[in-house]
């Protein structure tokens, strides 16, 4: 198993902890709708992983029985178009863009651009730009719009942005271990949503890196930078991307070994904590340096943390 391994490319903002606030806009006029949402009943499922991919630093096992109350879960994450609906009628400003800057990885930069804006050298990773004027209308900083971008996972937003809108639709962010659920379709002690051979007939099933990390990404799966929030075969829940394209924020603080004592039933992580679990793994991600596109794999950032390969989906809880 991997007791040590590299960081996850997941660069934190580093500006500290930030006071969560309250949202003063009216709510979405369909806040609370389940449409466009797909129902998990309650019951038990099998949290976790003990195999040799797992990270055991991140605290991925032991495989323990989780029971859940119903819930129900996006069937996509929340896209640019969705996410533009929100601040048009609120006025919401990210913090990428009250901050002036969020992280690009330096092959989405704009070759014109890329002399300007030198590479920030994070948590042990050297690909990371620090760009300015970059937020989610611009994913790779000046020179980059949202044209052809309306159906992709909205990026640039922090663990507080996502609850804002989260909170505008009558929603919340699911908990880590609603998304591990939703994540596995029903399957049993799977790797990945489908089941545990990662590409299927020789097919893609999820949007990650193919080639030399960190220098060349060879797109064979379709994609290079996020894809279209329908882009794969959905999970049998009826659940896209639930690994790869885009890492998604949860609720929960994270802990490595909170779960070792913790509650059995709807666990909702530590009450205290300095990141938010972040779950599934990114098209970013290669078996080389991260293989984190697992049902189980978790990693975490500040939740005032922005990147251009984060993303989020929202949950709603439901009285069965």
């Amino acid at each position: 198993m991997a007791e040590e391994g590299k960081s996850c490319c997941t660069p934190s903002s580093g500006r500290g902890p930030v006071p969560e606030e309250g949202f003063n806009f009216a709510p979405a006029p369909d806040a609370g709708s389940r449409e466009g949402m797909v129902l998990i009943p309650a019951g038990p499922f099998q949290m976790g992983a003990e195999g040799p991919e797992t990270w055991v630093a991140d605290g991925e096992g032991p495989v323990r029985e989780v029971t859940l109350d119903a819930f129900a879960i996006d069937r996509t994450t929340v896209t640019n178009d969705q996410f533009a609906a929100f601040v048009e009628a609120t006025g919401y400003v990210t913090e990428a863009e009250k901050y002036g800057w969020s992280f690009v990885f330096h092959n989405q930069i704009p070759k014109s651009h890329r002399k300007n804006t030198p590479l920030v050298s994070v948590q042990g990773t050297s690909w990371w730009a620090r760009a300015e004027k970059a937020d989610w209308r611009k994913p790779g900083g000046p020179g980059t719009n949202l044209r052809k971008l309306g159906d992709h996972p909205v990026v640039h937003v922090s663990w507080n942005d996502a609850k804002a809108y989260a909170s505008w639709k009558g929603k919340r962010l699911p908990t880590e271990a609603e998304w591990e659920k939703a994540a596995r379709g029903g399957l049993e002690s799977q790797l990945y949503p489908w089941g545990d051979e990662l590409m299927p007939g020789g097919k893609y099933r999820c949007n990650i890196w193919q080639g030399r990390f960190p220098h060349e990404d060879l797109a064979e799966d379709g994609y290079a930078g996020t894809a279209p929030a329908k882009s794969f075969r959905a999970n049998d829940f009826g659940l896209y991307h639930m690994v790869g394209n885009v890492w998604e924020w949860t609720a929960d603080w994270f802990s490595p070994s909170w779960h070792l004592q913790g509650p059995r039933e709807n666990p909702a992580g530590p009450e205290s904590g300095s990141g938010r679990v972040i779950r599934g793994g990114s098209y970013l991600c290669h078996d080389s340096y991260c293989n984190r596109y697992r049902n189980s794999a978790r990693t975490q950032n500040t939740p005032d943390s922005s990147t251009g390969h984060t993303g989020f989906r929202c949950a709603i809880s439901v009285a069965e």
